[in-house]
């Protein structure tokens, strides 16, 4: 602290930097938690999604499964090939605290027309599984990636609110209270040679 000039513009100055670190952590507490709030409903709302992902998937494989056994291995490819698994997909960012989030959005194809007369009952059903499966895998990419992202801010902004309590705000008090003693001593010493110039004239009269 040699280095700080130990005076009353400098103490305030030090007050004012303490009272922008501890608004500064208010402020990144109250982020934390809402993300923590956030990351903790987005935890069920994915578990949930993840559980249906895993039932799409079965169903659409036994579907696949029945469709190549009933209607032959190229009927099944030949509508794989000719309907568009999604017809645009849009990617936009979510402002959630202060945090980026990307989130894609699908434009869906509408039901196909496939006749199942042409191609068999059994392929226009695995059709319609496969297309509720790739709804539940976007529900799911876009969940997990924000669990991701909130998870990275949490911590990130954790280890900030730790800096500002841990060590920026102890060194700005400790700088104040250096300033402050100093002051003090300075304060001391001046009213000590007031005294003695007040005797020196006193005893000169």
């Amino acid at each position: 602290m040699s280095d700080m000039s130990p005076t009353r513009m400098n103490l305030l100055a030090r007050r004012s930097q303490r009272g922008l670190a501890l608004r500064g952590v208010d402020l990144l507490q109250k982020k934390r938690d809402a993300l923590v709030k956030e990351f903790f409903a987005l935890v069920h709302e994915t578990l949930d999604a993840r559980r249906q992902l895993n039932a799409a998937a079965a169903a659409a494989y036994k579907a696949l499964l029945l469709a190549n056994s009933m209607d032959g291995p190229s009927a099944v490819e030949s509508v794989a090939l000719s309907v568009p698994v999604v017809s645009d997909v849009h990617a936009h960012i979510e402002n959630v605290w202060g945090t980026r989030v990307a989130k894609l959005d699908v434009d869906w194809p509408h039901e196909s027309a496939i006749s199942p007369v042409s191609v068999g009952t059994r392929t226009v059903v695995a059709q319609s599984a496969f297309q509720k499966l790739s709804r539940a895998m976007l529900r799911v990419a876009n969940n997990e990636s924000r669990l991701r992202r909130f998870g990275e801010e949490i911590k990130k902004t954790a280890r900030r609110v730790a800096a500002l309590e841990q060590v920026v705000i102890p060194n700005i008090q400790s700088q104040m209270r250096y300033i402050q003693q100093v002051l003090d001593q300075q304060e001391q010493e001046d009213i000590f040679r007031l005294r003695r110039i007040k005797s020196k004239i006193e005893a000169q009269r």
